[in-house]
C-alpha cells in the first residue's frame, strides 16, 4: 500500500492493538487463479514459534478447495475511517485553498496461509475466538452451551487456517500533515460528531498530540 512517511506506523504493538480491536479482516489471495477476497474474523497469536493469525472458513469455500500447500495472502484490517470536511480548517476562512480528505487507520499483514482439518486445533481456535468476543458480556456464550453432537456436525463443515506473519504495514492518517490550527479544527469537528468512527479518530489525534 502507498505509505507517505508522515502517515506510516511502524510500532508493532500499535498495529497489534488495531487488529485486536478490529479483527474482521479481508483476506486477499489468488487461490482461484484470480484475485479474490474473503471476509473473516481472525485471532492474533504469538509464541516461541512467532506471530500468526488464526481463522476458519467453510470447507466448501474455493479458497480451501483450490489451494494445495502454502498460499501467500494479504490480510487487511480496517480501523476507524471518516470524511474530513474543509469547513473544519481555519485555513478555509483565510484563503479557501483547501479540499476534503479522508482520515483512516489500516493495517496490512502479509504471510503464508496453511490449512488444518485437525479437530482439536479447530475447537481451540473457535473457543479463543468466542471468548474474545463474548467475555465482556454479562452472560457470555460458550461452545459447551451447545449440544456436543451439534458442534461436531458444525466442525465437519469448517476448515481452520494459520497465517504465518511475514510483514506488517500500518497507516494512521490523522491530519498530521496539516498545520496545527487546521489539525486542531479537525479534532474539534470530529469530537462534535455522533459517528463512533469520528470519535475514535479524534481520540487518536489527541493521543498523538500528547506524544
Amino acid at each position: 500500500m502507498f505509505q507517505p512517511p508522515v502517515f506510516r506506523e511502524d510500532r508493532t504493538e500499535v498495529m497489534d492493538e488495531l487488529i485486536a480491536a478490529h479483527p474482521f479482516s479481508t483476506v486477499v489471495s489468488s487461490a482461484t487463479g484470480d484475485l479474490t477476497a474473503d471476509h473473516v474474523p481472525l485471532v492474533l497469536k504469538q509464541d516461541a514459534e512467532g506471530k500468526r493469525l488464526e481463522g476458519h472458513i467453510a470447507s466448501a469455500n474455493p479458497l480451501f478447495r483450490e489451494t494445495s500447500g502454502a498460499l501467500d495472502v494479504l490480510a487487511v484490517f480496517q480501523g476507524p475511517q471518516i470524511h474530513v470536511t474543509p469547513s473544519w480548517y481555519a485555513s478555509k476562512q483565510e484563503h479557501g485553498k483547501v479540499v476534503p480528505t479522508w482520515n483512516y487507520v489500516v493495517v496490512h499483514v502479509r504471510g503464508q496461509l496453511q490449512f488444518t482439518r485437525d479437530t482439536s486445533w479447530l475447537l481451540q481456535h473457535l473457543a479463543d475466538l468466542t471468548d474474545q468476543h463474548e467475555s465482556h458480556r454479562a452472560e457470555p456464550w460458550a461452545i459447551d452451551d451447545a449440544p456436543r453432537d451439534f458442534i461436531e456436525r458444525q466442525l465437519r463443515a469448517l476448515v481452520g487456517f494459520e497465517i504465518a506473519i511475514e510483514d506488517m504495514q500500518g497507516t494512521w492518517k490523522e491530519s498530521q500533515n496539516k498545520a496545527l490550527k487546521d489539525w486542531t479544527g479537525v479534532k474539534s469537528g470530529l469530537e462534535s460528531s455522533e459517528s463512533p468512527d469520528a470519535v475514535e479518530i479524534a481520540q487518536l489525534i489527541e493521543e498523538r498530540a500528547r506524544r
